[in-house]
């Protein structure tokens, strides 16, 4: 193995003496020291040691229009020097966040057209499930607290944000979920669809739904959050019943529908919400992400008019943040969505580069490691497995992890959820890079079932 260079042990050790990172072991960390990213153009990252990166997760799934755009650089810079920050307490606004508003509206699902401003996703799911409650009790019926979700499904990771979603690793640390909170199946046919074929394991997933609202009772239940594909949890795109049928039980019973399009949004499916990809008519969206292609924090929760005349008679709504709004988040989400608009960015993920990668990444379901590769847009999800026709996986075996690191070594990023490889480049993306990517992923494939049979 190579040596490190100077530089890179020496941010290593600043790593290893003052930083704690996210989602990760801090024993494991220090012994193996982080990576390093120094700095990024287009699609790809650098390290400290001059390797070249093809970055397949577009960050955490936001930076949708690539790295480097001087454009949002500006629009952060210029307005710093106008107005740094301003909060939107005590019946005050300022032009950015006002003008930000509108432009959500403009490309948000029809009748969605007020939006309140949080710092990130996690933050908006919170102001949810505080703005369901609030819309109860001001209609008079403040029993409808319960919020269901849905297992593996993933929602953020404060306290709210972690038991509206349904990672039990998660819940395992804090006494989560929190109370009125409850979960029902995921629509994940390939790992637990079991004889059912995926027509009718959509339906089965959907009907947990009714099923769950009769059994808390429809006068206690508040709302339903999902993703419109389940992002952490592995890329979980439903089977074509799914979403159908729980349109039909949502229209059935007097309950909210939050769509989390953190991931989905903005461009992601081929379309500027997941919510359009299915034709969902959700009462509220949660957002974050791509709404700035991560270059500054901001989320927010996008509300239907029908939910916010309710909120209007409501009196104060006690509840934001110091950086609701923040005037510079705002220019540079004003800039993203000026430029996804006016580059046609989504009409080309949609036209051409989302239909060349769900062609290319399929090539791949030859592979003997590869049980099934799925996809929508610029998304994708290879699944790893011992056995093709049954499924089976190679238990106790870590191979997620054994790919990734491989895909780590070898300049590509795809992120391991279990044994399930997952893809969301930034929508930028051309056809020769996804050439490079899916040609990376073959060989780290390769390097996997080598270290298997070794």
């Amino acid at each position: 193995m190579t040596s490190k260079t100077p530089q890179t042990l020496e941010w290593q050790q600043l790593s290893n003496d003052h930083h704690l990172a996210p989602f990760s072991d801090f024993k494991q960390l220090k012994e193996v020291g982080p990576r390093i990213i120094t700095h990024a153009k287009g699609v790809y990252l650098w390290d400290s040691e001059g390797h070249k990166i093809l970055d397949g997760m577009a960050g955490l799934w936001c930076v949708a229009i690539g790295y480097g755009r001087d454009e949002l650089a500006d629009a952060a810079s210029k307005q710093m020097r106008e107005l740094p920050y301003y909060n939107l307490f005590f019946m005050t606004a300022h032009p950015p966040v006002l003008e930000l508003s509108k432009a959500i509206a403009d490309i948000a699902p029809e009748g969605m057209n007020h939006v309140f401003f949080t710092g990130s996703g996690s933050e908006g799911n919170d102001t949810m499930l505080r703005m369901v409650r609030h819309y109860w009790a001001i209609k008079g019926q403040p029993n409808k607290k319960v919020i269901i979700s849905r297992k593996n499904g993933y929602h953020g990771s404060t306290v709210a944000g972690a038991s509206l979603g349904g990672m039990t690793y998660m819940h395992e640390q804090g006494d989560l979920p929190i109370p009125g909170i409850t979960h029902i199946a995921q629509p994940y046919w390939f790992a637990e669809g079991g004889d059912m074929s995926p027509e009718e394991f959509g339906i089965f997933a959907a009907n947990q739904l009714e099923e769950r609202i009769l059994e808390i009772g429809v006068d206690n239940v508040g709302a339903f959050i999902a993703e419109p594909i389940q992002g952490a949890g592995g890329v979980i795109i439903p089977p074509d019943t799914y979403w159908p049928r729980i349109k039909e039980i949502l229209a059935k019973y007097d309950i909210l529908f939050v769509a989390d399009e953190v991931i989905c949004g903005f461009g992601r499916t081929g379309e500027w919400f997941g919510s359009d990809f299915y034709g969902l008519k959700p009462d509220m969206m949660t957002i974050a992400k791509g709404l700035t292609s991560g270059y500054i924090p901001m989320g927010g929760l996008i509300v239907r008019d029908e939910v916010v005349a309710v909120l209007n008679e409501g009196g104060d709504f006690n509840h934001g943040f110091t950086y609701s709004g923040h005037p510079v988040a705002a220019a540079v989400a004003l800039e993203n969505i000026r430029i996804l608009r006016e580059e046609k960015i989504i009409e080309n993920v949609h036209n051409e580069t989302a239909p060349y990668l769900q062609k290319r990444l399929r090539e791949l379901n030859d592979h003997p490691l590869v049980g099934e590769v799925r996809g929508v847009g610029l998304l994708g999800a290879i699944e790893l497995v011992q056995d093709k026709a049954t499924r089976k996986r190679y238990e106790g075996r870590g191979v997620g992890m054994i790919c990734r690191q491989f895909c780590f070594d070898n300049g590509l990023i795809m992120r391991a959820v279990g044994d399930t490889m997952i893809i969301a480049p930034p929508l930028v993306i051309s056809k020769d890079e996804i050439d490079e990517l899916v040609t990376k992923a073959r060989k780290c494939l390769d390097l996997t079932l080598e270290a298997l049979q070794s």
